[in-house]
């Protein structure tokens, strides 16, 4: 699983050391070599697990969707961006994850507070 590209459709095999990546960026993380590049490219389609060979030097319209699945595997990457959020359900719903520290008018009382009332017996 791609951490830089959240949507990738194919995993590409890197020429020079013959390992399979999402991405260029990681092999620039797992590898010490630069990546090598050239025109002909092998692919594994994510969706129908099977290889294919593009030659990148004419690609054409036709050349962007998987030649066994039709999954098309050329479109805008979504890369992960920052955001701070609550993992949890709607508060709506549920305000379980939610702390009121608004207390009572007046005084707590207990059990045990004797009252005003209990003075007066007799």
């Amino acid at each position: 699983m791609c951490k830089h590209i959240l949507n990738a459709q194919v995993a590409v095999r890197s020429p020079c050391c013959r390992k399979w990546f999402d991405c260029a960026e990681c092999h620039q993380e797992q590898e010490s070599h630069p990546l090598l590049q050239s025109f002909e490219m092998t692919f594994a389609c994510k969706k129908c697990k099977k290889c294919f060979r593009k030659d990148a030097s004419e690609f054409e319209e036709s050349d962007e969707y998987c030649p066994h699945c039709d999954n098309h595997f050329v479109i805008d990457a979504k890369t992960p961006k920052a955001a701070l959020s609550i993992e949890s359900e709607d508060v709506r719903v549920n305000s379980k994850m939610l702390k009121d520290d608004r207390t009572r008018e007046g005084r707590k009382r207990t059990i045990f507070d004797p009252t005003d009332e209990a003075d007066k017996l007799g």
